[in-house]
């Protein structure tokens, strides 16, 4: 929480990373001047991986003046906040953020002199930064703070999150991630494929490490859902017009190419099926290669082809596309080419695999593991797609059971828009909104929300409600329970990938009922671009489904405590000082409860004191050309934020007050009794004590405990609770000091005007000093 503690721990680093390094020479000189052999060349530079408050103290080390050149080329952090602390309680600590980030910031701009004459290139042109988030179970840093923007250019580094990571897909607590295995066993592999197996050092080449760290940890889904804006389809990674290298060859020669190891012969497939319709759906591994026709099954709009399977790509299935009709590639006439576009797919995660009851048992569809789009630029020139299935292995001359699944569809994307407007999703609080699915609707459905679902969580339930077996009267028979497992033995179980502008990808599997939640932080004054989420729905289009959606109050408030609490307790500090402000100024004092609720009557008095900083923060960003913050949303935030800061203090007020009745009633039981004591024979002898007591120490302590009987408890518990605690002590120091002042020096004061306690002995000092 300090900036001076950080520097050391940065200088400490420096040390570390020198010292390791002399250590290698030291090692190395020591096998020469033995006479051992020595190979390889000495390392230069340490990969840095730091955690939390590590990543940025990596940064920091990276651009410390007595670091060696060229000693730190990369680094990794993990749930590191970059932009911001997530607490800055010391100044030192937001001035050493605000340097390090400004220097950051220039090690990317190349070197020149007042004159514009060029130096030296950026210092830190060799050194690549990824962080890594931990999502939305990461309650200590939010993955907003983690993101390089603005400090690392996207040719230098990339932020991305846990819950779309290749192989991971989990969001993690800010401590789980240092040992969850998932996460671990990637990382790992993603840091020894930086190393150069020739050299044994890592690769120098700062877009050579850029490249692995972006295939080994992101996921190959698209940042984006939104076809008709993509001018080529977001699943393609590569341009398909150079993977030709030799069009006037029919063979296929692309980089697509699935590897040589997985070679199919044409004679391995035992006949072709031609398909009619726009939905095609294979069962089981039969061996053979389905046809479609583009140019007939993409009328009406259905341009777009989409595929999920829970194939192996290249081993299970292979999808090509052919300018016309042939048994295999050869029989083209020159100038045709057969392109091969099965390495294009994604994976996406799997969800549990299917529950058998026996072995050898029909089971569930298997989840889908793989996928694809294909857009109409990328079909272009091409007639027929086909999807080739291997033969199924046998053991013992009897086939496994059917669990293979894959399902294509040419799809028109206008028909699966889905959008849900700010009205939608807050009437969604009262009434849940039912959506009905009908047997053969589209297989992607893309559902745009205009609140972040980071503030409005939603609950998506999912239920089957038919898979053209109707009239088989198995339905009659079983029931609902029957239909839903009858439907789940012939439909693939429901996947939602929910894309954030700030987090990222979020993927649900196996989607029955789920809250969807992603990690944002919209409405707030720093935030730029859209606070939309989109979730991209697949579904099988041979069941029909009924779906609700309802906004989760409980995952709502929890998440908006969350994300404004530093905006709530701030509120609550400024109410307070209106309510006192008004105590001051106002004839008769009225009670704190009534300052406060004058507050909320009146509140266009403060507008002033809230208005002028927007005004001129929007003014900044105007003349600085910056896009400008989200108002409408920010100053809902805000209001919605003040209104619960009156509350709380409200209640906080109502607390007190009991407390001090309840304090009130155990004073006057106990004074009563005491004063029912004070015949006896035990008080007399205590008298006695005291009086004797006086004499030596000339304190009145009998005068005192007739005004105040709980004098003798009270300081003994303030003396001990020091011990403890001290602010423990001081609380019950003003604790003792209110109930004095309420029962001995405010006897004017009415019981319903009682502060709370620590703004008792301030209220009676008003009352004291005013006329």
């Amino acid at each position: 929480m300090d900036g001076r503690i950080l520097e050391e721990h940065t200088e400490y680093v420096v040390y570390a990373i020198h010292r390791i390094l002399d250590q290698y020479k030291e090692s190395h000189d020591a096998r020469e001047s033995d006479g051992a052999a020595t190979t390889g060349s000495l390392p230069k530079s340490v990969i840095l991986i730091g955690h939390s408050m590590g990543g940025f103290v990596a940064r920091a080390a990276t651009i410390h003046p007595r670091l060696r050149r060229s000693a730190v080329e990369t680094i990794l952090t993990l749930s590191s906040p970059h932009q911001s602390p997530p607490l800055a309680l010391q100044p030192s600590l937001g001035d050493y953020y605000k340097s390090i980030n400004q220097e950051w910031r220039k090690g990317y701009e190349v070197q020149t002199t007042r004159t514009g004459r060029y130096v030296s290139g950026p210092k830190l042109s060799n050194v690549v930064v990824v962080s890594v988030s931990g999502g939305f179970n990461d309650y200590q840093v939010r993955s907003k703070l983690e993101s390089l923007d603005g400090i690392v250019p996207p040719t230098h580094g990339f932020m991305t999150s846990s819950t779309s990571m290749k192989n991971v897909w989990l969001s993690m607590e800010h401590q789980t991630i240092l040992w969850c295995n998932q996460l671990v066993v990637q990382v790992s592999h993603t840091l020894l494929s930086l190393v150069d197996s020739r050299t044994g050092q890592p690769f120098p080449d700062t877009q050579k490490r850029l490249a692995i760290f972006t295939k080994m940890l992101h996921s190959g889904i698209p940042q984006s859902f939104n076809w008709k804006m993509q001018p080529q389809s977001p699943w393609s990674a590569q341009v398909l017009a150079k993977d030709v290298k030799d069009t006037a060859v029919s063979e296929v020669h692309t980089l697509s190419d699935c590897p040589s190891s997985f070679h199919w012969n044409d004679d391995i497939l035992e006949r072709d099926l031609y398909i009619q319709t726009t939905t095609v759906t294979m069962l089981a591994m039969d061996g053979r290669r389905r046809w479609l026709d583009i140019q007939k099954l993409g009328l009406n709009g259905k341009s777009h082809f989409i595929f999920v399977t829970n194939l192996a790509p290249c081993s299970g299935v292979r999808i090509h596309l052919w300018p016309q009709k042939g048994k295999s590639s050869s029989d083209l006439p020159a100038g045709k080419r057969v392109l091969e576009v099965t390495s294009k797919m994604v994976q996406i995660p799997a969800g549990p695999a299917p529950w058998q009851v026996e072995p050898g048992s029909q089971t569930e569809q298997a989840p889908p593991s793989a996928l694809l789009h294909l857009g109409p630029e990328e079909m272009h020139g091409f007639r027929f797609l086909t999807i080739s299935v291997a033969p199924r292995p046998t053991i013992s001359g009897r086939p496994p059971p059917a669990i293979s699944m894959a399902v294509g569809q040419f799809f028109n994307p206008d028909e699966g828009e889905i959008d849900f407007t700010h009205v939608s999703m807050l009437l969604s609080i009262h009434s849940h909104k039912d959506i009905f699915l009908k047997e053969d609707h589209p297989l992607a459905f893309n559902m745009s929300f205009a609140i972040s679902l980071g503030l409005l969580p939603v609950t998506f339930s999912l239920k089957t409600a038919g898979c053209g077996i109707k009239d088989s009267g198995l339905l009659d028979e079983a029931g609902d329970n029957g239909n839903n497992k009858l439907c789940k033995l012939r439909c693939f179980p429901p996947l939602a990938l929910a894309w954030d502008p700030t987090s990222g990808l979020h993927v649900f599997p196996n989607l029955y009922s789920e809250t969807l939640v992603v990690d944002s932080s919209p409405a707030l004054w720093t935030s730029t671009g859209s606070e939309k989420t989109t979730v991209f729905l697949l579904l099988d289009p041979h069941c029909a489904y009924k779906a609700s959606i309802a906004v989760s109050v409980t995952s709502a408030a929890s998440r908006f405590w969350l994300l404004y609490f530093s905006q709530i307790a701030g509120f609550c500090v400024a109410v307070v000082f209106f309510a006192l402000m008004r105590q001051a100024h106002a004839r008769p004092i009225p009670s704190i409860l009534k300052a406060v609720e004058s507050n909320l009557r009146m509140p266009f008095q403060f507008l002033p004191f809230v208005a002028v900083p927007i005004l001129l923060s929007l003014l900044f960003s105007f003349l600085v050309s910056q896009p400008f913050p989200p108002f409408s949303s920010f100053t809902i935030v805000s209001i919605i934020c003040y209104l619960l800061a009156n509350g709380i203090v409200i209640l906080l007020i109502l607390v007190s007050q009991l407390v001090f009745y309840v304090a009130a009633y155990l004073h006057v039981f106990i004074k009563t009794r005491w004063l029912l004591w004070e015949g006896n024979f035990g008080f007399l002898f205590l008298h006695w004590f005291m009086n004797l007591s006086s004499r030596f120490f000339s304190l009145k302590v009998v005068r005192i405990l007739r005004a105040n009987p709980l004098f003798v408890p009270i300081s003994a518990a303030i003396v001990l609770s020091m011990f403890v605690h001290p602010a423990l002590g001081l609380f019950i120091l003003l604790l003792s000091h209110a109930l004095c002042c309420h029962s001995s020096l405010c006897k004017e004061v009415p019981v319903n005007s009682i502060l709370p306690i620590v703004l008792v002995p301030f209220q009676c000092s008003i009352q004291k000093l005013l006329p």
